[in-house]
């Protein structure tokens, strides 16, 4: 196992400068005097429909830093791992599949908890970056370690083209090129729900038998067991990878291919685990690994934003879908300004046809009067989902009884209901997130 440079123990936020890569959901500053080592700044600005920042949730990015950190440094923790193993246990699956989950990766994280590239967060008062725990004045800023990103070249092949993955197969550390997509179940917006629902009878057959169902698949169920998919990465627009070409892409061997799989689907339940016990049900989220010589780590940012958790509310005779993620914002501008929504279909529709960024043409055509300007959000909706990110994070950190956040977190979607049915758009609501 490599050992990287000793880590800061501090750091002087006044002094960190421009980032150096400034991203939709964070910002990455180099840490002066430690090249190993990088400053992670979560924004507070959202971003949907790829239209970049247009709305902001008040504290949502310290309440994102916060889970960020205290969910690594509960895969640090062997503990986590123990109660990971009880959940896996007490599930109900194939005993022949679960023994393979539970062998290899987990054994060693039994007794020395997760690899992963987090280091801790800033004191935003005393600069001092906190390891456990939350330090006693929270900030947006994490420390994790330096891994090399590779982006692969694209090669001409009689016109057409491959990207070349050769400088994974000859490098010892880098980020993984991939997204490990784990689903515990199947939303309505789900990627393998669109495949399946184009497929016909006898090749839903066949890919229900590829993903391990035993049953035809249903939108909001729960599956047997979790499953994964994989995408590409570094690669100009992500793609969807089978498991064979993520091998090859990977640099990795079998094994580590393997055991990467194996901690996301694990890492998955950690999370998984850790909302239940407030009363949200985790559907799916995504991972990203780095490799060190023979180290494999978790890195990148988990919060929020980065899964799908939600609970399920009576209303009206049917059972609603409520979000705790950044899906309540999509529903909230399809439904309340569904001309604005529209616009932004049209723009994508265009900009494609042209060759053109679709951003640049839908400021142009918003020039024009062609599509509407981007709305300004209600407060009170604003409001409701600073509540409810505000709420996750105070159970991630352990700050309140989790029976209480519960009925909290229940509250604040009964609210969000109220807003649509005040504003006689509860039929709009049910028609999008209702399950029939």
């Amino acid at each position: 196992m490599s050992h990287p440079a000793p880590a800061p123990t501090h750091l002087d936020l006044s002094k960190l400068g421009e980032p150096v890569y400034r991203g939709s959901v964070q910002n990455l500053y180099a840490v002066p005097g430690h090249p190993g080592y990088v400053v992670c700044e979560t924004t507070p600005a959202g971003s949907v429909f790829d239209v970049g920042s247009i709305f902001n949730i008040e504290g949502n990015d310290l309440n994102r830093a916060i889970f960020r950190h205290a969910m690594y440094s509960r895969l640090g923790q062997p503990e986590t791992w123990q109660r990971v193993k009880a959940a896996i246990e007490n599930t109900p699956m194939d005993a022949a599949w679960r023994k393979e989950l539970l062998t290899g990766p987990m054994e060693t994280m039994l007794e020395h908890g997760a690899a992963t590239h987090h280091v801790g967060m800033v004191d935003a008062v005393t600069g001092e970056i906190v390891r456990t725990g939350l330090p006693a004045n929270p900030s947006c800023y994490n420390v994790v370690r330096r891994f090399p990103v590779m982006h692969p070249p694209q090669r001409t092949l009689l016109g057409t083209h491959v990207f070349d993955y050769a400088q994974f197969h000859q490098s010892a550390t880098y980020v993984v090129p991939l997204e490990y997509i784990v689903r515990f179940g199947v939303t309505s917006g789900s990627s393998i729900l669109k495949k399946y629902q184009s497929l016909s009878d006898a090749a839903k057959r066949s890919y229900e038998q590829e993903l391990g169902l035993s049953k035809p698949m249903g939108v909001w169920e729960m599956l047997e067991r979790p499953i994964y998919d994989l995408t590409s990465k570094y690669e100009p627009e992500d793609r969807a990878v089978s498991k064979q070409e993520a091998l090859m892409m990977s640099g990795l061997s079998s094994d580590d291919f393997l055991h990467t799989v194996k901690l996301a689907i694990l890492g998955g339940w950690a999370v998984r685990e850790l909302l239940e016990s407030a009363g949200l049900l985790l559907w799916d989220l995504k991972w990203e690994f780095a490799v060190d010589r023979e180290e494999l780590l978790f890195v990148d940012t988990i919060d929020a934003d980065s899964f799908r958790g939600t609970t399920f509310l009576d209303v009206e005779g049917r059972k609603l879908v409520i979000h705790y993620n950044k899906q309540a914002m999509r529903d909230y501008y399809r439904i309340v300004h569904p001309a604005w929504y529209s616009g932004i279909n049209e723009a994508k529709v265009q900009a494609q046809k042209i060759g053109k960024p679709f951003k640049q043409v839908l400021k142009a055509g918003q020039a024009d009067g062609k599509w509407p300007q981007t709305p300004v959000v209600d407060m009170e909706f604003l409001d409701l989902q600073a509540r409810k990110t505000a709420l996750i994070r105070q159970h991630v950190a352990a700050e309140r009884d989790a029976a209480e956040i519960r009925a909290d977190l229940e509250a604040a979607g009964a609210e969000e209901v109220e807003f649509y049915r005040q504003r006689g758009l509860l039929g709009d609501l049910l028609a999008a997130n209702a399950v029939i």
